[in-house]
């Protein structure tokens, strides 16, 4: 059977710094529905340690969820970090399809800080039809390591016809092409564990492309998506439902505890049920304002990147992103989208990613309360399902 036929269930699997969460779902009528999902808070700082017994605490840990959240079936799609992906977009000069690979090849090697035969490489051209950008992803899949046949982006399209040797409907200007790199170790170590875990590792990719399948779908608005995890915070911003730029800084909702923890003199524990209580609402007492206070600074380097962000995507193409989408574990803090929105002028709502997934409506206080962090293992299982 194809594994990708529409009566197959898939597993999205994030494997974050800070916690493993999956979703399972399963085609019907055209939509996805929930099987089930589960989720586990453990520190895996996958990135940076890849030591044996790193290994074996995620391994043992997504055994424990899968099997409690009594999964059906094997056939995983995970997500590489936003931190560990390099993007960048790169303008070529019009050219026959056959030399354009290696041109990006060559290209990539400016912006790439790494040696290009270490990663794994795959773009999309950004084509203009009738004002608006269609990816059309090509592979580059020189290397013979088994990681390198992972695509980097969401699931591909029909290739291009034989014979068709340029890319039709393009306009004489240049190309406009989004180019990714991931470490291949990395994606090798990917492998490693989902096979130790028993699953099956049908494709990896970008964090940013599940948040935005999930959380966006078929909205084309060019829409920021800032991402409050644990430990980090990603920023992408999503143009015509691709991802193309992605920033991500060490700053998370752990951060804003530990401030809150520290400017009171209480335990972490305390410290985290003020954050979630309190938030960024304003009130006349002197201790909730204090808290207040609290948590904008520590939100001082995530707004400081917000605004980095609009600029260099500003001054790359002359065009200002529309709204913000809120996500992750800290996207609930009681008014923190009316504080973005005051401060950054522009539409900003916590993304929903339940919205394009049928599940029981008994079923609704519990997964809204749980849907901003299951957002990317949403948007991976996803990924198949037609």
């Amino acid at each position: 059977m194809s594994l990708f036929t529409s009566k197959q269930n898939f597993l999205g699997v994030d494997i974050g710094t800070a916690s493993i969460k999956i979703v399972e779902l399963a085609p019907f009528q055209g939509k996805p529905r929930l099987v089930t999902y589960g989720y586990a808070d453990v520190e895996t700082d996958i990135i940076h340690s890849r030591s044996p017994e790193i290994r074996q605490k995620i391994v043992l840990t997504l055994k424990k969820v899968v099997a409690s959240s009594r999964v059906t079936t094997d056939l995983a799609i995970g997500a590489l970090p936003t931190f560990s992906v390099f993007n960048s977009i790169i303008s070529l000069p019009q050219m026959a399809e056959k030399d354009l690979a290696a041109a990006i090849k060559w290209e990539a090697k400016k912006y790439v800080p790494l040696p290009l035969e270490e990663m794994i490489l795959d773009w999309k051209v950004l084509k203009e039809v009738d004002g608006i950008r269609v990816p059309l992803p090509q592979i580059l899949a020189a290397e013979k390591k088994p990681a390198s046949r992972f695509s980097l982006f969401g699931k591909k399209p029909a290739q291009e016809p034989a014979g068709k040797k340029m890319l039709r409907g393009e306009p004489a200007k240049d190309l406009r092409i989004l180019v990714t790199a991931a470490p291949q170790s990395l994606v090798s170590y990917y492998l490693e564990v989902f096979k130790a875990a028993n699953l099956k590792l049908l494709s990896l990719e970008t964090e940013a492309f599940a948040l935005a399948r999930s959380l966006i779908g078929a909205d084309r608005s060019t829409i920021m998506i800032v991402d409050i995890g644990s430990i980090t915070t990603d920023i992408c911003i999503i143009e015509k439902g691709v991802p193309v730029l992605n920033r991500s800084i060490d700053v998370g909702g752990l951060t804003l505890s530990k401030a809150i923890a520290e400017s009171l003199n209480i335990n972490l524990e305390r410290a985290e049920q003020f954050k979630r209580d309190i938030g960024m609402s304003p009130g006349t007492d002197a201790g909730q304002k204090g808290i207040n206070k609290t948590i904008a600074t520590a939100l001082s380097p995530i707004i400081n990147e917000i605004k980095y962000v609009f600029n260099l995507y500003q001054s790359q193409e002359e065009q200002a992103v529309e709204k913000i989408v809120l996500a992750g574990g800290s996207a609930f803090l009681p008014d923190l989208t009316f504080y973005f929105q005051n401060l950054f002028n522009k539409p900003t709502i916590i993304g929903n990613p339940w919205d394009k997934v049928v599940y029981p409506q008994e079923l609704k206080p519990a997964l809204d309360e749980v849907g901003s962090r299951l957002a990317v293992a949403i948007g991976l299982a996803m990924r198949d399902i037609k």
